[in-house]
Order: structure tokens, then sequence, then C-alpha cells
């Protein structure tokens, strides 16, 4: 039998907000997006896990308030100053003195500045005294692991946006057996996205299976999927897993 090869076609994240899942676990967050006039000197970080929905929501955030949308490790000290709202995703990669220079520009021009990144700001690390003043006082909100309930409902919407037809007791199947996160979740429907394509199939118990034993050998290896990176997309991605 003829393997189809199954081209690696990015799946790119679609931010729109009919997409999102809200959920207790993220409440908060939805809640001070709405309330950019008060967050303190005009700056919040969104903070979490990988998976967690930080980068859907600061995309949210940027096509509402058409904010500039950068990501931290491309910051340069040659960036001129903002004109409009700031999106910053991955903020705590940004090298240390653009990121600087952009809080103190936005600033200037009474701008709000949203960061995103794994830690709360007064957690980055920095040489600069100067930033780590401003990283101290930026309000923090976490984006607390997903709920059960979350995940059941993510799991399923992301085989929905990919096409694949999956039997409610496979989607169970992977529920208990994949490490309870959304990016285990978003990386094993990926996985069976291209073993469908590659033996030319729909999802059954055994290609179900055989992810769940990749995805716990990566684990082991410290090698699981990082979602969050696979957020770094132009705000007109055409279509996508949705959440989280």
């Amino acid at each position: 039998m003829i393997r189809q090869l199954a081209l690696p076609f990015p799946h790119a994240p679609d931010f729109s907000r009919a997409l999102f899942l809200e959920a207790p676990s993220n409440q908060d967050a939805v809640t001070w997006l709405g309330r950019d006039e008060d967050w303190p000197q005009r700056r919040m970080a969104l903070w979490g896990e990988a998976g967690s929905g930080k980068s859907h929501l600061l995309h949210r955030w940027a096509q509402r308030k058409h904010a500039s949308l950068m990501a931290g490790a491309s910051l340069r000290p040659s960036l001129a100053p903002p004109n409009r709202p700031v999106a910053l995703d991955d903020a705590d990669l940004a090298p240390e003195r653009p990121l600087l220079h952009l809080l103190n520009a936005a600033t200037e021009a009474g701008l709000p500045v949203l960061l995103a990144g794994r830690q709360p700001p007064s957690r980055w690390q920095t040489s600069l005294p100067d930033l780590a003043s401003r990283l101290r006082s930026v309000m923090a909100i976490r984006i607390r692991p997903a709920e059960q309930e979350l995940l059941d409902r993510l799991l399923a919407a992301l085989f929905v946006d990919r096409q694949l037809q999956v039997p409610e007791a496979i989607q169970a199947f992977l529920l208990r057996h994949l490490p309870r996160d959304a990016a285990s979740l978003r990386e094993a429907a990926a996985r069976l996205d291209r073993l469908t394509l590659a033996h030319g199939r729909r999802v059954n118990r055994a290609l179900a299976a055989e992810v769940v034993a990749e995805l716990a050998d990566n684990d082991d290896n410290s090698m699981l999927f990082d979602a969050d990176l696979a957020y770094a997309t132009p705000l007109t991605s055409p279509h996508s897993p949705g959440f989280l």
C-alpha cells in the first residue's frame, strides 16, 4: 500500500473571539483585557504555562485596539516609537534595552502596552535597574491551568477545526491518557491530523494509541511541543485551533 506523504503545511491559529473558550481559569484575564483604561501606568501582563491562552488573548486585544503586534525576540534598538497601542508576545524573551525603550516611549505617548510571558514580569531576569523597576510595577494576571471541562471542550474544538471525525470513545481515550494540559491536546490533534493524511484513513484507536505513546516518550525526554511558540503568526491567520 502506498503511504501518502503528509506535507508540513502550518496550521495557523485564528484568534477570533468566536473560537475562544472562556472558563474560570481565564476569566480574570478576559475581564481585565476589557479594562485597559484602569491598568496601572497603562501596562498589563498575561502569564501562564505553555498553551494556556496568553497569545490568543493578546491577539484578540490587539485586534480590538488596532495595536502593533510584536514578538519579544524581534525587538531591536532601532524600533520607532509606537504611535498606537502595543501587544508584545513572548515579552520575557525581549532584549532588555529595546524593551525598556518601548515601555518608556509608550508611557510618554500615553499608549497601553499588553505583555505576555511564562512568568510575571517581576520574575524576569534583567540587569538594568530601570527596566527591573518598570517590570515590578506591571500588573500581572495569571491564566491558570485549564479545568477538565475546558480541556474536554478544547479537544473537541481542535478536531472540528481540523475537520477530523473522531468518535467520542476515542476522544475519551485520549483525555484519559494524555497529559492534562492544552499544549498536549493541541499537539495530539496535530499529530493525528498528520497520521490520517499519511495513512489515508480516519482516526481509530490504533492511531490514537500511537500518538499517546509518542507524546509519552517525548514527555520523558522533556521534548513536548511548545504551544506558545506556535502562536507567532500574523493577525490575519486564516484558520485555527480555538482557545486557549
